[in-house]
């Protein structure tokens, strides 16, 4: 059973930062594409950012790009997302997740079974 605990959602206005954490199976990293996609109430899950499997490439979703850092710490086996210049639209429960069939653009995208993840944190950003 996959185990990954994200932490560190919150509420900020615009413009604001934020960090989010993923705490995981370090064999994970090694064998997964890892990452996080995000969700709001009557939207698809979306895709936010991912390391592919030995975490040599990362991917963002364009509407991220420029504001949204993806990072690993192997020696703590934890995940990050750095979020800044948050935008309400970015508003939305935030999973950490892991799939192990897909990466980059089709990282747990809606369709895939390939996607496991655990509890969300919400991000809520006002204006």
């Amino acid at each position: 059973q996959v185990q990954l605990v994200a932490s560190g959602g919150g509420s900020v206005q615009a413009g604001g930062s934020l960090r989010l954490s993923c705490a995981a199976n370090g064999y994970m990293y090694r064998r997964y594409c890892m990452g996080w996609f995000r969700q709001a109430p009557g939207k698809e899950r979306e895709g936010v950012a991912a390391i592919y499997p030995g975490g040599g490439s990362t991917y963002y979703a364009d509407s991220v790009k420029g504001r949204f850092t993806i990072s690993q710490d192997n020696a703590k086996n934890t995940l990050y997302l750095q979020m800044n210049s948050l935008k309400p639209e970015d508003t939305a429960m935030y999973y950490c997740a892991v799939d192990s069939g897909a990466c980059g653009g089709s990282y747990c995208a809606p369709t895939t079974t390939s996607c496991a993840w655990g509890q969300g944190t919400q991000v809520t950003v006002s204006s």
